[in-house]
């Protein structure tokens, strides 16, 4: 039998070695950058510790840069179990911390309750009982305040195994009823499990043996009534705990059963080595006690081999404990005295007083020379004990207490402000009238104010339109004195030219061809009269399709002279400008100054377009750009834009603003030509 688990666990070293080399070089071949990757690597237990950590620390990474949401905490926690089940336990907890810190930020409670349990569980490893107590206690009140029955029942058993591991059983007992109470009705056998389970080792303590065999009891039922994992192992510790209380009662017998059923239980090794350990441990116990030999003392050796292998120092220090035990049954003093120094020693060096006192017992058994010596010793250390216990549950009292007297100051602090409140309330609420009523006469000046502004806009285009018309009435008369000049003019002389060459056409000698020669000239004359009148027609462009297009064009121009950017416009001959109301086309002018002067002042643009073009019932304008763009998000309050839209609401129409940084910017402009066209009497 003990060859065979030797070689099974020579073996199983074997294989996880094997493992792990191979896994090894797997890992450095891989390249997505995965958050589902490194999380899963991040817990594959055949790993080593080192390359756990860093495929933790890339998933954090990762996490860190994403949106803080309940997704992102999700994966926080994710993250935080992880360094849990690798006892990293400062990372353990930085990435609780920091849950609880974005919770709080968040007003996140369901998430804040949670990271104050991981808090207490980190304390609680750390045996800084105190901190683990008050970190459990907030979690309790939230899930109280929540109304999550399971999680509040799962904080108070795990406040509860806190109380029981500082001997303060009353309050332990009281904190697990307190969860048994909310369970009623919840399907959470895992947590019944849990809650029955610490009352039996609770009132096995307290040396209540039924009681602690009853809940023992319970607890194996929902075992055998529930299929649970078989990784937790639940039915092997169950099984050692009943055989514990059974070593008590001195029933060494069915001690010894339910150890051996215990061991019998499927891949306990593999699954749980440290329960695998004490139940062997308690099983060659049980077989010393009834006086069996068979399997000893190696099976105490065995499980001493696999506890100090997994440092397991509470464990080591039973083990040798009870070997020292056996060898002074078998009168050898010489090992009994080893063994028990050598517990003696280890639990001093943990500080666990109540370990010492056990130790020292033993060493009184087997060292009778120096008995008094240990006996004053345990006197001494079983009053520190009691002292420290007696402290510690009065400090988790004081926890709960200070905590509560806050919520009191909080209440009285609440009723104080509610009176405060009132009394402002009525000073807020007239300051608001006043308020009001400076804001509606401050909203009238500015009506006042814009219907002035629109009848200068008014005024100023009228003075526009009457500018134009007054260049187009010179335009004219210009052409009037040109086509005179042509008609009077050059045509007279170009009729005289003809008849006096008909009338040459009769006279051969020289003195015709000299006259001839003449009239050449005169011709040569008025052919330059007539390249002067066309060149000044040739000045004025293509007949003005109206007058706003003329001052448009005119602003047109003056882009092009001043700015060194390539321009081109666009407008659409199909749009009938004398139906678009002045007020429209004063917003439209104003538009195309506000946007060219946007496009050279910041857009550092080599190119600027403009286009007037008729789609179906609206008039579109379009201004684009290859500029260096902007966010339009934060330029959203820039002036500028402010009054393209206001101009565009004003005109009834609707604006769309493109533009990505180093792409260029778009505005596009629609109003409705129907709702603007003027109405005529």
């Amino acid at each position: 039998m003990n060859k065979i688990n030797y070689i099974l666990i020579f073996s199983l070293f074997i294989f996880f070695g094997c493992t792990k080399n191979k896994i090894a070089i797997q890992t450095t071949n891989i390249s997505q950058d995965s958050l589902s990757t490194y999380l899963t690597l991040a817990n594959d237990d055949r790993l080593p510790f080192a390359y756990k950590k860093k495929y933790n620390q890339k998933a954090l990474a990762i996490i860190m840069s994403q949106k803080d949401d309940s997704i992102n905490k999700v994966n926080l926690f994710k993250v935080a179990n992880r360094y849990y089940n690798m006892k990293d336990w400062q990372g353990y907890f930085d990435a609780s911390k920091l849950i609880l810190d974005r919770s709080k930020k968040n007003n996140d409670s369901v998430n804040m309750a949670k990271a104050y349990t991981y808090l207490g569980d980190y304390y609680g490893a750390k045996a800084i009982s105190d901190s683990a107590y008050f970190n459990y206690f907030k979690a309790e009140k939230l899930y109280l305040h929540l109304n999550d029955n399971y999680n509040l029942a799962k904080t108070r058993i795990g406040k509860a195994n806190l109380q029981y591991n500082e001997n303060d059983y009353f309050n332990c007992e009281i904190a697990v009823f307190k969860a048994l109470k909310v369970l009623k009705g919840i399907n959470a056998d895992e947590l019944l499990y849990e809650a029955y389970n610490l009352l039996g080792i609770l009132y096995n303590e307290r040396e209540e043996y039924d009681r602690a065999l009853e809940y023992h009891n319970k607890a194996l039922a929902i075992i055998d009534n529930q299929s649970f994992s078989s990784v937790l192992q639940f039915k092997a510790s169950s099984l050692n705990n009943m055989g514990y209380v059974y070593l008590n009662l001195k029933n060494y017998q069915q001690a010894k059963s339910n150890f051996e059923k215990g061991l019998q239980q499927e891949n306990l090794f593999v699954n749980k080595p440290k329960l695998y350990a004490m139940l062997l441990d308690n099983l060659a116990y049980s077989k010393f006690k009834l006086k069996e030999s068979e399997g000893l003392p190696e099976q105490f050796y065995r499980a001493l081999k696999i506890r100090d292998s997994l440092h397991l120092t509470s464990g080591v220090i039973i083990n040798k404990t009870h070997l020292s035990e056996y060898f002074a049954s078998k009168n050898d003093t010489l090992r009994a005295i080893q063994y028990s120094k050598q517990a003696l020693t280890l639990s001093r060096s943990t500080n666990r007083l109540r370990s010492v006192l056990e130790t020292l017992k033993q060493m009184e058994t087997v060292d009778p020379k120096n008995a008094s010596k240990y006996s004053k010793e345990y006197i001494q250390i079983n009053d520190r004990l009691q002292k420290a216990e007696r402290k510690m549950g009065e400090k988790f009292s004081r926890i709960e207490y200070e905590t509560d007297e806050i919520k009191v100051e909080n209440t009285n602090l609440e009723g104080q402000n509610k009176k405060l409140l009132l009394i402002f309330g009525s000073f807020i609420i007239l300051a608001i009238l006043l308020y009001t009523i400076k804001l509606q006469k401050v909203k009238q000046r500015e009506l006042l104010f814009k219907q002035q502004q629109q009848q200068a806009n008014a005024e100023i285009y009228n003075l526009l339109i009457n500018q134009q018309n007054t260049i187009e009435i010179n335009s004219i008369k210009e052409k009037k004195r040109v086509a005179r000049e042509l008609h009077d003019g050059v045509l007279g002389r170009m009729f005289g030219v003809r008849i006096n060459l008909d009338s040459l056409n009769k006279i051969k000698d020289d003195s015709g061809i000299e006259r001839r020669l003449n009239y050449l000239t005169e011709l040569k004359n008025i052919e330059q009269d007539i390249r002067e009148i066309s060149h000044n027609l040739n000045r004025e462009k293509s007949e003005l399709i109206n007058n706003f297009v003329a001052i448009v064009a005119n602003l047109f121009e003056e882009q092009k002279k001043t700015y060194s950017s390539k321009f081109l416009a666009h407008i659409d001959p199909a749009i009938k400008w004398d139906y678009i109301d002045n007020t429209v086309k004063i917003n439209i002018y104003r538009i195309l100054q506000e946007s060219l002067q946007n496009c050279n002042k910041y857009a550092k643009a080599t190119k600027i377009k403009v286009e007037f073009k008729k789609q179906n019932d609206n008039l579109i304008l379009k201004i684009s750009d290859d500029g260096v763009g902007f966010n339009i998000n934060r330029a959203k309050k820039g002036i500028g834009l402010q009054n393209i839209k206001t101009r565009t609401v004003e005109c009834e129409g609707t604006l769309e603003i493109k533009s990505k940084k180093e792409e260029g910017t778009t505005i596009i402009i629609a109003i409705p030509i129907k709702k603007t066209q003027k109405t005529t009497t």
